[in-house]
């Protein structure tokens, strides 16, 4: 099931948990994207307030070329990287896996030429999100 919110877009799927953050993280490689940054949301909760909570981890990626070309272009894009992918246990125990929406981000900016950036990155994250 298809999922969209005014700055993220994203999915439901059968598969479970592991199988579903292996793949978006294989996915992420083949379009070029690293992973910068790793938060278990849980185990944080958990560590911190002594919460139990969901299964959902944050993976911040990053592109290293389309990244180096944005901040040639705005130095302080740096506050709105890296793109963060979610993947977590939905409600009705599918696994839902949102994807932060570089447009709607990056148009803070208003840079045209890193608004174009922003499309690229849209487009192979979108590609990654296909192949779920």
């Amino acid at each position: 099931m298809d999922m969209r919110t005014s700055y993220a877009f994203g999915k439901t799927v059968t598969a479970g948990f592991e199988a579903t953050e292996q793949k978006v993280r294989g996915e992420l490689q083949k379009e070029g994207f690293g992973i910068l940054s790793e938060i278990d949301v849980a185990a944080k909760f958990k560590e911190k307030l002594g919460k139990d909570f969901r299964r959902y981890v944050i993976l911040g990626a990053c592109n290293p070329a389309l990244a180096f070309e944005a901040f040639g272009q705005e130095l302080n894009i740096g506050t709105l990287l890296p793109c963060n992918v979610v993947v977590y246990t939905a409600d009705d125990g599918s696994t839902a896996v949102m994807i932060m929406d570089p447009e709607a981000a990056l148009s803070l900016i208003g840079n045209p030429q890193v608004s174009g950036l922003a499309a690229m990155v849209k487009e192979k994250l979108e590609r990654v999100l296909a192949q779920l």
